[in-house]
């Protein structure tokens, strides 16, 4: 039995020795995925706290299937919709038209960092913020963000549309280019 099996079966025996274990095995790069969808450092800490406690709620459903890494992962992204969801961003307008056919510069994003550009993601507005993260970052398909988010796939590509227009005019004003 792998150590991760023996892991897995002493936390869902309720050892807590092994739930901390798990937890700060973990813990580090789910709060770089919780701070990708949060407004805030609070926020981001009551989300990786959501997430874990539904990894530990169920815990038994994991399969050993695939990485254990990737499972909490889903659990925590999910955990994290949760939170935005709450606040419901599909009303959000901030004033950016729309740019469905507008390609974003391919030159504008190289321009910085990914250190920088995460941080111009966090200044996103939150529909848009979240539809780059699970498109862009987390990799899902615009079919699964929409169910996901109880939208529909056209929402999810006008957000992701809108989200890297708004990341380039940010670039575009860090940089003071011309637009």
């Amino acid at each position: 039995m792998t150590i991760e099996k023996q892991l897995v079966r002493r936390c869902i025996s309720g050892d807590r020795k092994a739930q901390k274990e798990l937890f700060e095995l973990y813990a580090t790069k789910m709060m770089g995925v919780c701070f990708r969808y949060a407004r805030n450092s609070q926020e981001a800490e009551d989300m990786l706290q959501d997430g874990f406690i539904r990894v530990f709620t169920h815990l038994n459903t994991y399969k050993h299937d695939g990485p254990l890494e990737a499972w909490i992962r889903r659990v925590v992204v999910n955990a994290s919709l949760r939170h935005v969801n709450r606040k419901s961003f599909s009303h959000e307008d901030i004033g950016i038209p729309d740019y469905y056919d507008q390609p974003v510069e391919s030159d504008a994003l190289s321009k910085i960092s990914e250190k920088e550009l995460l941080n111009l993601i966090t200044k996103l507005p939150e529909g848009y913020k979240t539809v780059f993260n699970l498109y862009v970052i987390e990799g899902y398909s615009h079919k699964e963000i929409a169910d996901m988010l109880h939208c529909g796939e056209s929402t999810s590509r006008s957000q992701l549309a809108k989200a890297r227009k708004a990341l380039q005019e940010m670039v575009d004003k860090l940089y003071k280019i011309a637009v």
